[in-house]
């Protein structure tokens, strides 16, 4: 399943996307499309990825934000990661990764 929607609801809140419940290899080709496509027509300096609705987050989750992160450092723009549920805070640290929080 596919969840990548706008997170707030005042204007076109272009610069804030709300992820979830899964990003798991199940769904990973799915929502890298989704999110590549809408960091592409995303002109925020500092797109956010809200994390907190995440209930199931593995290896793919991870490599899905790594290509996000990626994406943007190569067009000069930073990913933040919001909000980081416990499913993702206990996946990044069990996978070392624990710095793309900070």
């Amino acid at each position: 399943m596919t969840a990548l929607t706008a997170a707030t609801a005042d204007g076109p809140c272009m610069a804030c996307w709300q992820a979830g419940p899964e990003l798991i290899i199940a769904n990973a080709a799915d929502n890298r499309e989704a999110l590549l496509q809408a960091l592409a027509h995303d002109s925020s300096p500092a797109p956010a990825l809200d994390l907190s609705r995440v209930e199931d987050f593995d290896s793919a989750g991870l490599q899905l934000l790594l290509a996000a992160r990626r994406q943007l450092q190569d067009e000069g723009r930073t990913l933040t990661l919001s909000q980081p549920s416990p499913a993702v805070r206990q996946a990044l640290s069990l996978l070392g990764m624990d710095a793309l929080l900070k």
